[in-house]
């Protein structure tokens, strides 16, 4: 596990590029949402939902690239075979992730594929949102430190939990062994590396109200710094 994080290229958060604080001239901030798996990114995506932020989940747009027809979908079914398609034509998304959890260059080749029309996707969401008003647009995008994606947001909160939360959620969630589910979250970067770029980290080991007073006060301090725009 360790050779593989050290063979990949190292995240770099540069704060001058131009995205950090564009929010002071239009009173709206992108929130990049990230995480590791299990850790409970969409719960808190939903509580920022709540109080007030639209929220758009790169998981999901990428459950809408799967779907039939799609140039995303001929391509990941090129490159994977007829095995990820279930009876119905829908990607099987549990056997695609069996095959590239198990395999660095599977999962490396499915990024690729993947992850740069999710990302200009995501860029246009932003822009939209920054020319159209003022508010938060939160962008959940679990691999937004791997994938150096730091452009598209003003501000990121990184959502955590330990390893073994994270294992025993993947369980009860996903219907996977332990091993496999030790497997997925050793696959990740490391959380430890992962806060290093964070504004706010939310820790979700507790009670849900605990999770919902961090979130809380993540809100507050963003209404703050939109507050000096106005």
């Amino acid at each position: 596990m360790d050779a593989e994080h050290h063979d990949r290229a190292e995240p770099v958060r540069n704060r001058d590029f131009g995205r950090t604080g564009s929010f002071c001239a239009r009173r709206a901030l992108v929130l990049g949402l990230t995480g590791g798996v299990a850790t409970g990114k969409t719960t808190v995506a939903r509580m920022l939902e709540d109080l007030g932020a639209r929220v758009v989940s790169a998981d999901e747009i990428v459950h809408q690239m799967l779907k039939s027809g799609s140039p995303v979908r001929h391509e990941v079914v090129q490159e994977f075979g007829q095995g990820i398609v279930k009876s119905n034509g829908d990607i099987d998304r549990a056997a695609l992730g069996d095959v590239v959890f198990r395999d660095a260059r599977k999962r490396a080749r499915l990024e690729a594929i993947i992850h740069p029309p999710v990302l200009n996707r995501l860029a246009e969401e932003a822009d939209g949102f920054r020319s159209a008003g003022d508010g938060v647009l939160v962008l959940e995008i679990p691999l937004l430190v791997e994938k150096s994606a730091f452009g598209l947001v003003d501000k990121v909160l990184v959502v955590t939990a330990e390893q073994e939360t994270q294992v025993r959620r993947l369980e009860k969630r996903s219907k996977v062994t332990r091993e496999e589910a030790i497997l997925r979250v050793s696959a990740q970067y490391p959380m430890s590396e992962k806060v290093k770029y964070a504004d706010w980290v939310v820790n979700t080991e507790g009670a849900l109200c605990s999770t919902k007073q961090q979130v809380s006060k993540v809100w507050h301090d963003i209404q703050k710094l939109l507050a000096q725009a106005q």
